[in-house]
């Protein structure tokens, strides 16, 4: 086998791995592939006899490029209007599909996604590189351009954070669902009660329609607020929800067509949903398409 043929091999060895991060770096699936790409395009730039361990050699540079792109967008996200949410990793198919569920393997839930949105970037790189992938903070420092100590900090400071923001979590989808099939029912059949019996009475209900009006919607927080809003706003919408999986939860697809609106993503603690999470940026929903 050619030298090039076993780089690349060793190289798609690792491409989950690398795209795990840089997803949870990004909130993005669209743009950490350009990260794993990016890498790649860096490693076939490079004298590979000298790198011992291309693994770690690797997930630095994804690292390195994530926080680039994580430092360029957060400085555009000035002028964005409204609630930013991740571009949210969906499954509708019934039958098995591998590359999606290397994907869905790939998702961190909505939830966390948007508490990482609010640490700096440094701080995100530290907390998902140390406390998800394991790697040391003597590897960590030099991507931040920190020493080891000061890397430990801001995965300190971070974890304190994630950790204050996320509540216990209903880890069983199918009780998920089951909260989500009656907040739809409630839903379609225009049931305020119903709904306030679904809803946390701190629920926060957020909508990304891609920044820019007249879809732009600060957060709506509270149980008879986002109850009113939903039956204001979305009722006329629920008919065409189906159910799917949303970064690992129960959620829905709101599609009258083959071409979705909307991605709805929950986050449900002790059978109520305290997170609602409306994805309608049409650049975050992608290729996703579904089935009349």
């Amino acid at each position: 086998m050619a030298e090039r043929d076993l780089l690349t091999q060793e190289f798609e060895r690792h491409r989950a791995h690398l795209r795990g991060v840089a997803y949870r770096m990004l909130g993005s699936v669209s743009e950490a592939e350009d990260a794993v790409q990016e890498s790649w395009l860096r490693l076939n730039r490079t004298d590979t006899e000298h790198i011992a361990n291309l693994g770690g050699w690797l997930t630095t540079v994804v690292a390195r490029v994530s926080l680039d792109m994580l430092r360029a967008r957060r400085s555009r996200r000035e002028d964005y209007l409204g609630s930013w949410l991740p571009e949210p990793i969906v499954s509708v198919e019934t039958e098995e599909d591998p590359e999606q569920e290397a994907l869905l393997a790939d998702s961190v839930g909505l939830a966390l996604l948007v508490v990482l949105e609010t640490l700096t970037p440094p701080e995100r790189l530290a907390f998902v590189l140390h406390d998800m992938f394991g790697m040391p903070f003597e590897e960590i420092a030099p991507i931040v351009d920190r020493t080891p100590d000061a890397a430990r900090q801001l995965a300190s400071r971070a974890r304190r954070r994630v950790r204050g923001a996320t509540p216990d979590l209903e880890p069983d989808v199918a009780q998920q669902r089951r909260v989500v099939d009656a907040f739809l029912a409630a839903s379609r059949s225009g049931d305020f009660d119903a709904l306030l019996a679904v809803l946390d009475p701190d629920v926060v209900f957020r909508i990304d329609g891609g920044g820019v009006p007249p879809r732009a919607r600060p957060p709506v927080v509270g149980a008879e607020a986002v109850a009113r809003q939903v039956l204001e706003r979305g009722s006329r919408f629920a008919r065409f929800a189906r159910p799917a999986i949303v970064n690992g939860a129960a959620g829905l697809v709101i599609a009258p067509g083959a071409t979705p609106i909307a991605v709805v993503g929950f986050t449900v603690s002790r059978e109520r949903i305290i997170a609602i999470d409306l994805i309608a940026d049409r650049n975050k929903l992608g290729g996703l398409v579904v089935d009349d």
